[in-house]
């Protein structure tokens, strides 16, 4: 969150963000309140100023045995007037915290203005196969017997997936796959809690925007995690890191769960969108120098989990009318499912500046001496709803069965295909 300092500093930089984003931060209205506030100090301190005085007018005339009455009286005055610009200058703060927690992320320059018919195909990778003849993944999992979306509908709801045999193996093999994959690739495996506190999500940028998308556990003022980065990132919440510590990259498998409140009308085929699904994040904590590096290497350790399981996909630049409130600067990848015929977004690999290290007070120590703020990245490494859908099509045979990319069968016990039970 940006502080006032800032905020009166760069105004028009912070209403172009407000606006290329599409948010409805009160920007005017934040500078109004603190432009009061500076006038409520000056007058709280005149006044104190007064009552010190008067405390030693008081004073003098206690010793002296002179009335002191009227200053007694004149302190009080006082004294209760500063009671309540006090209490006017809390309200004043607190009303000017719940503005500010709305104002966005500044979009870093290389991201293009726009929506989502903005955003830039930057590179593919593979070859698509042609939808024609091929089974979408919800025939598939049926055929081999890998899902059961009709059991979870009837315990759940719908929404949630239910996988079953060699489908449930599939899941966890890909789990593993990733985490030892990104292990190798100098990041540190953290085996995270599944539920957060509020503030862990505040400091992430995901509240108060997406409340409604949120489980929220009420009795224990606690949610349940939408991903493994509100964990990861907060691992070192309110730290003085040092200089030679960073980059710290961290790792991590958790379910994710999302309501899905603003998805009316989105497909929802199969495993398209769920309200729980498997994710491997990634997450870094970087000098700003090495900030828009990091991102790179980032996005290229969730591409490689792409590449070693043979799926086509290509990468997107996010405009800034597609970035998320907290983000600086995205990368989409998304892969091809040919059963589907269309691209579905697997992973979002942002570089948050200094937008969330600020919210939960995450610091290092330079080289200099100065304290400085850390800046945040992360990636997902990858979701498996659609990694799963887009690897079950694109690895079907003409026989029905699926073939297991070389790089997974290990995880699999070595089996080559998946095929009706």
């Amino acid at each position: 969150m940006y502080d006032l300092k800032f905020v009166r500093t760069h105004p028009e930089e912070l209403r172009e963000a407000i606006r290329k984003k599409g948010e409805g931060a009160d920007l005017d209205k934040v500078l109004a309140l603190d432009e009061r506030r500076r006038a409520l100090l000056v007058d709280v301190e005149t006044l104190k100023a007064e009552r010190n005085a008067r405390s030693q007018e008081i004073g003098k005339a206690k010793t002296t045995g002179a009335d002191a009455s009227e200053a007694i009286v004149a302190m009080r005055t006082v004294s209760q007037r500063i009671k309540d610009l006090d209490a006017e200058l809390s309200a004043n703060q607190q009303e000017i915290d719940e503005h500010l927690q709305w104002v966005p992320n500044i979009p870093h320059p290389s991201v293009p203005e726009g929506g989502e018919s903005a955003n830039v195909h930057l590179r593919s990778w593979g070859e698509r196969r042609k939808a024609e003849g091929l089974k979408d993944h919800v025939e598939l999992c049926r055929d081999l017997g890998l899902m059961d979306l009709a059991a979870a509908s009837r315990m759940s709801g719908a929404g949630f997936a239910c996988f079953t045999g060699m489908g449930a193996k599939l899941e966890r093999a890909l789990i593993n796959f990733m985490l030892d994959l990104q292990t190798a690739a100098g990041y540190t495996e953290v085996r995270i809690p599944y539920a957060t506190r509020a503030g862990a999500l505040f400091g992430c940028g995901q509240l108060p925007k997406l409340r409604e998308d949120m489980y929220a556990l009420p009795h224990d003022e606690l949610y349940l995690i939408p991903t493994a980065e509100v964990p990861l990132t907060n691992l070192y919440q309110g730290s003085s890191l040092r200089e030679e510590d960073l980059p710290i990259n961290l790792t991590a498998y958790s379910p994710c769960f999302r309501r899905e409140a603003g998805a009316y009308g989105k497909q929802t085929h199969g495993l398209i969108r769920l309200h729980q699904f498997d994710k491997v994040e990634m997450v870094k904590l970087v000098t700003p120098e090495t900030s828009y590096d990091e991102l790179e290497r980032l996005t290229a350790d969730a591409e490689a989990v792409l590449q070693k399981l043979e799926l086509p996909y290509r990468v997107m630049l996010l405009a800034t009318g597609d970035l998320s409130f907290a983000a600086a600067k995205t990368y989409d990848l998304e892969l091809w499912a040919p059963g589907e015929d269309r691209w579905l977004e697997v992973s979002s690999c942002s570089d948050f500046e200094d937008f969330q290290a600020r919210r939960i007070g995450l610091r290092y120590r330079a080289s200099d001496g100065k304290l400085r703020t850390v800046h945040t990245l992360n990636g997902s490494g990858v979701a498996l709803p659609r990694l799963t859908v887009a690897l079950l099509e694109h690895h079907q045979t003409e026989r029905g069965s699926v073939r297991i990319p070389p790089v997974l069968r290990p995880y699999l016990g070595g089996v080559e295909e998946l095929t009706a039970p």
